[in-house]
């Protein structure tokens, strides 16, 4: 009997958590650093389209039903431009993603408005209305033509992610085994000035570790890593960030925002992954086909299920203890990297209509209302909030 009671207890328990999760998910604004929303549509070939239609259930981790479920209010849209791209290809194709995301709210007004402040979200929040900020993922668009900074800040990017899988103009690439600027280059050097000046939020993730202490060096203002988590559980992944890195980020009053790829927050993930890519890449080439052809996307998913590598959401919540324990709870926030990872999500946390589930792991682990606040966009806000002060347009 005794038995009993104590599983009717907890059972209550647990069900007390769940809806005070998706409570706590319907009051407090939840943002989240990185979304790749639009260069999908663009692979969908959606990018001209007039009409856009989000409100109704799709395949892809980010729409309307699903942000509603989650009570996602301020995703910001990735305007992201791939490596390979030259300069003029990423300065049109940059345009082309900015004005789709304006076509999205246009396309939806019902839901979604464009936000340029923290301010702006706040009052589409009060008006029950999701916020699609902006954030451009590397700054090859900009060229070496420092006034194409303001250029895009005008159009609404609220930060850049000043590089992705190469080096380019600005610095090195924790992707690329090449150094060729040892961190920042001239042009960068003045570029991270610049962006101090007029508001424009400097973004570390894809960064190498040169590169982010060069930085360091020259700003004053609070920095993002828009969608990354700690290396502490993948030892030999740049792409993530180191505990002295995230120490110093702290000391600069920034934040982490956590990506919640498996590859990211679990080494057998990240490991099976990348095995699982060398697989794919031998066989492409072997037969000779291209890389998004059919074949290729087919055989990928069959190792995947074959292999099972995904993470859990336990592991995208050790990742946020993680940096809580080594910073304490004002550098964290969420960039989960959401139609960006293809299918390397975790378990129990497959698309934006999911983080109630986050918000009810945070509670079982001790996190009280005004920590979770924190983490789900206050943390975040302060950033923005502190790049936009005083700055000169």
């Amino acid at each position: 009997m005794r038995y009993i009671f104590l599983t009717i207890f907890l059972f209550s328990c647990y069900n007390n958590m769940r809806d005070k999760a998706k409570k706590l998910s319907k009051e407090l604004i939840i943002a989240d650093g990185h979304i790749d929303l639009p260069y999908r549509l663009h692979e969908e070939g959606l990018i001209y389209e007039e009409n856009i239609d989000l409100n109704h259930n799709t395949n892809r981790n980010f729409d309307i039903p699903k942000a509603r479920k989650g009570g996602l209010n301020s995703p910001f849209m990735s305007i992201y431009i791939p490596s390979e791209k030259t300069y003029s290809e990423g300065f049109v194709l940059a345009n082309s993603l900015i004005d789709l995301v304006e076509n999205i709210v246009e396309s939806n007004k019902d839901h979604f408005q464009l936000a340029l402040t923290p301010e702006d979200v706040i009052n589409n929040f009060n008006n029950n209305k999701i916020s699609l900020p902006m954030g451009m993922e590397n700054g090859s668009p900009i060229g070496e033509n420092i006034n194409n900074l303001k250029f895009f800040f005008d159009r609404g990017i609220r930060y850049v992610t000043l590089t992705h899988a190469k080096n380019n103009q600005i610095c090195d690439s924790s992707y690329d085994t090449e150094r060729k600027w040892n961190g920042l280059s001239e042009f960068g050097k003045e570029l991270i000035k610049e962006m101090n000046k007029i508001g424009m939020m400097i973004d570390v993730s894809h960064v190498s570790d040169k590169t982010f202490y060069d930085i360091l060096n020259i700003t004053e203002k609070p920095l993002i890593a828009s969608h990354s988590s700690p290396r502490k559980f993948t030892p030999n992944f740049e792409r993530n960030m180191s505990d002295d890195m995230i120490i110093e980020l702290a000391k600069n009053n920034g934040v982490i925002l956590i990506n919640f790829g498996s590859s990211f927050v679990n080494n057998n993930s990240n490991m099976i992954f990348f095995e699982i890519d060398k697989l794919v890449e031998s066989w492409r080439i072997e037969n000779g086909y291209e890389v998004k052809d059919e074949n290729v996307i087919k055989k990928r998913e069959l190792l995947i299920n074959q292999k099972n590598p995904f993470a859990s959401i336990d592991d995208v919540l050790d990742a946020i203890d993680h940096v809580n324990n080594l910073v304490g709870q004002n550098h964290i926030g969420f960039g989960s990297d959401f139609d960006g990872l293809g299918n390397s999500l975790p378990s129990n946390l497959k698309d934006v209509s999911f983080y109630p589930k986050l918000i009810e792991g945070l509670l079982k682990r001790g996190y009280n209302k005004e920590s979770i606040e924190k983490i789900c966009y206050k943390n975040f806000f302060r950033v923005w909030n502190a790049n936009l002060q005083n700055h000169q347009i």
